[in-house]
């Protein structure tokens, strides 16, 4: 198979380079070279896609499959899906079930109504940007385009740093704010398992929307801290917090506390996605402490100091806000 990634120096991208190497297949990354990351087997391009211009070494070649993990302006994935629709067979692009027009139903499809968004747009909202991209490389591959939508992704080398912050917190000990319920049920899966089911589904010619994310209550909040703690090593203790108590404190879900989404909360539904199409189709979830374990071992070996994507805040929670809560419950 020859494959062109458009990306792959970082996190999921990562993932599907390391995955398509091991299958043995020809892979060729697009970038802007500024990852350090890039194995000997893999040829790399240098460009900027939001120059049109730098595409061009892509326009004498032939591709079997094209894998794209763009979020930036659509008319990026717009001029790369034009140049390469008489040139590759097939086109997968790593969406987002943020796709999906707010507020998103508890048990969401894959036929859920999308963002209003356009193809041509020059920017938006992550959203927008992500629903123009699938309507430009749809229009351009038709049925040989595959959109994942993926929630929660987590694992090695994430860059985003929800669960490294977890393992992390985990890690220093002591009394640690968990928010509850403990059996509050998660959706997620490890970019190494997003990474092998696009490939697989590329491969085998797949096309249209699939929610690509483990089935509800593959893990819970309880499971996941309970792994982080194991895979740590550490003697903390888990002080669980009510949705109220976190709310009355003025803490931000997904964001302060990353992962966790209270139960009324009204994007729920990104742990509450309808995946049994992508399952029928094959995709598979490892269990969340292997994940977890995973990249607790990648973590160690970057000095527990993750690097971060810069166009992005940092998540988590501050110190002092997360003893001033475990103090307000010790003294109700």
């Amino acid at each position: 198979m020859r494959l062109l990634v458009l990306g792959g120096s970082s996190f999921a991208g990562r993932a599907v380079v390391e995955d398509a190497v091991a299958r043995g297949w020809r892979v060729t990354t697009f970038n802007r070279g500024r990852g350090v990351w890039s194995p000997t087997e893999v040829e790399r391009v240098v460009g900027d896609r939001l120059e049109p211009a730098t595409l061009a070494p892509l326009a004498a070649r032939e591709w079997d499959l094209v894998l794209d993990t763009w979020s930036g302006a659509p008319r990026a994935a717009r001029d790369a899906a034009e140049l390469l629709a008489p040139r590759a067979g097939h086109y997968t692009y790593i969406s987002s079930c943020s796709v999906y027009a707010p507020p998103p139903r508890v048990g969401l499809d894959e036929e859920d109504p999308t963002v209003e968004a356009s193809p041509d747009a020059e920017g938006g909202e992550y959203a927008e940007c992500k629903r123009g991209a699938e309507l430009a490389i749809e229009r351009a591959f038709g049925d040989r385009a595959l959109l994942l939508r993926p929630g929660l992704i987590l694992g090695p080398h994430e860059d985003v740093g929800r669960l490294p912050w977890w393992l992390l917190r985990l890690a220093r000990g002591g009394e640690v704010l968990a928010p509850g319920p403990a059996d509050q049920p998660l959706q997620l899966i490890d970019a190494r398992d997003l990474a092998r089911f696009a490939l697989d589904a590329a491969a085998a010619g797949r096309s249209g929307a699939f929610n690509a994310v483990s089935r509800r209550g593959h893990a819970t909040m309880g499971t996941l801290l309970e792994a982080a703690r194991a895979a740590t090593g550490s003697d903390a203790t888990l002080t669980w917090a009510t949705p109220q108590q976190i709310a009355d404190a003025g803490i931000e879900p997904w964001t302060e506390l990353p992962i966790w989404l209270p139960p009324d909360h009204e994007y729920r539904a990104m742990h509450a996605a309808d995946v049994e199409k992508a399952h029928a189709a094959g995709l598979t979830t490892r269990p969340v402490e292997e994940t977890v374990a995973d990249t607790w071992a990648w973590l160690e070996t970057v000095a527990r100091d993750p690097p971060l994507r810069a166009d992005l805040p940092a998540p988590g929670l501050d110190p002092v806000r997360e003893q001033a809560l475990l103090f307000a419950q010790r003294t109700e």
